[in-house]
């Protein structure tokens, strides 16, 4: 029989519902114990105690009160950026809890999980940077990988209907978080982060446009490094994909681009345009922000729980 740790979700709206519907539906060593919120007449409540899953309206007291919680290994937090703070504080008093933070907080350690999870498999609180940046890092990272970046730049484009009220009210750390994890996690020297709410009819499906000013470097291996890093991505998001070729433009030294921070700069600007669908898995498909983000999430609990399920077997 496969090994299964128990889980805990902090936040009881449409990320942390959707991400309870992964664990319950696709999780492979993780179970749910506990779904914490703090409206008892919230949707997602209601739903976690028809399925079965142990709840708490009491929010973080309420959930270091149930009887299950030294059971309790794995913590995501899908609340607001403000309120994890004050969730960690009280969670770091008990070793050995992994805490996974979908929020733009960022006091825990910037992971995307194609990028550098092996690195951080043991940070007892990882913070999962926010949609943006789970979809566009990779793709900086893949240029990376073969050329030093001196700039990069996202644009998230998301459907209007898909933000929620956490979403629209951690705006400005969705950019400055993101900025920060382009040149963390993605290697850009400086990086720019742009989030655009797209109040389409029909809403529109996640579009992000990653732009890279990096040396110049061979055109074809940035190509491969980019489709293998969407291949990466796509094991935990399937509809994870480029909307279009990558492009390419040739800066040149003496008509060189101004940057912020960096002066004037030349080299090969590269363009990679995603689309992100989701899973339909409790949002609809076109919120594939969300879902990237929950998608990101559950796929770094699963390896850490394979880490631990190895170093226990040895």
């Amino acid at each position: 029989m496969t090994k299964k740790f128990k889980a805990a979700i902090i936040g009881s709206g449409n990320i942390g519902t959707d991400l309870m519907i992964k664990i319950l539906r696709t999780a492979k060593h993780l179970e749910m114990g506990a779904f914490v919120g703090i409206d008892p007449a919230s949707d997602g409540l209601a739903r976690a105690e028809r399925m079965g899953v142990p709840i708490t309206a009491e929010g973080i007291d309420g959930l270091l009160a149930m009887p299950n919680w030294n059971e309790i290994e794995f913590i995501f937090d899908a609340t607001s950026a403000k309120a994890h703070v004050s969730n960690y504080e009280k969670i770091s008093k008990f070793p050995g809890k992994k805490v996974i933070d979908l929020t733009p907080a960022a006091i825990g350690s910037f992971l995307v999980p194609p990028v550098n999870f092996n690195e951080l498999q043991d940070v007892p609180n990882v913070n999962m940077v926010t949609c943006g940046g789970q979809a566009t890092i990779p793709m900086i990272a893949a240029v990376s990988r073969v050329a030093k970046v001196h700039y990069g730049e996202i644009v998230a484009s998301i459907a209007s209907k898909s933000a929620g009220p956490g979403t629209r009210a951690n705006i400005d750390e969705f950019t400055e978080t993101t900025a920060h994890a382009i040149e963390k996690v993605g290697g850009a020297t400086k990086g720019k982060a742009i989030i655009v709410l797209n109040p389409a009819e029909p809403p529109l499906v996640m579009r992000d446009t990653v732009f890279t000013l990096s040396e110049m470097a061979d055109k074809q291996a940035i190509v491969e490094s980019i489709n293998l890093m969407v291949a990466e991505v796509q094991k935990y998001v399937p509809g994870y994909q480029l909307h279009q070729e990558v492009q390419f433009e040739e800066i040149t030294a003496e008509n060189p681009v101004f940057i912020e921070g960096l002066g004037k700069v030349h080299g090969l600007k590269t363009m990679v345009l995603l689309q992100v669908r989701g899973a339909g898995h409790y949002l609809p498909e076109y919120a594939g922000n969300l879902d990237i983000m929950t998608s990101a999430a559950l796929a770094t609990a699963e390896r850490m729980a394979e880490t631990m399920i190895e170093s226990s077997s040895k």
